[in-house]
């Protein structure tokens, strides 16, 4: 199932939109007792989308800077996420709807 709050998932799934090959690789962020912030090492993974329930003003920026396309809206299981996102049934993140009780990340 997707996390809900997206700095406190304990894992991210990688999915490689070519070959199909799916990773999942522990949150090592501050969140959860260890250093820096999931854009951060999310990025390093070589991720180009992110598909989230929410997030927080603070990491849709940093996805930016990232360059990093993130879409918000998910919600259900990993394939729902992508079977949304496939579709067009996700809105790209902005200021506007990023979350605002996540200002912290």
């Amino acid at each position: 199932m997707v996390a809900q709050h997206f700095g406190r998932a304990p894992t991210y799934t990688m999915m490689d939109t070519e070959t199909k090959e799916i990773t999942v690789v522990q949150n090592t962020g501050e969140h959860m007792g260890g250093t820096g912030l999931p854009p951060d090492f999310i990025s390093k993974e070589g991720a180009n989308i992110m598909l989230c329930s929410g997030l927080g003003p603070k990491a849709v920026h940093l996805f930016e800077q990232y360059g990093i396309n993130v879409f918000v809206g998910v919600s259900g299981t990993i394939t729902d996420a992508i079977n949304a996102w496939e579709n067009g049934l996700l809105e790209e993140a902005t200021d506007e709807n990023a979350c605002n009780e996540q200002r912290h990340m």
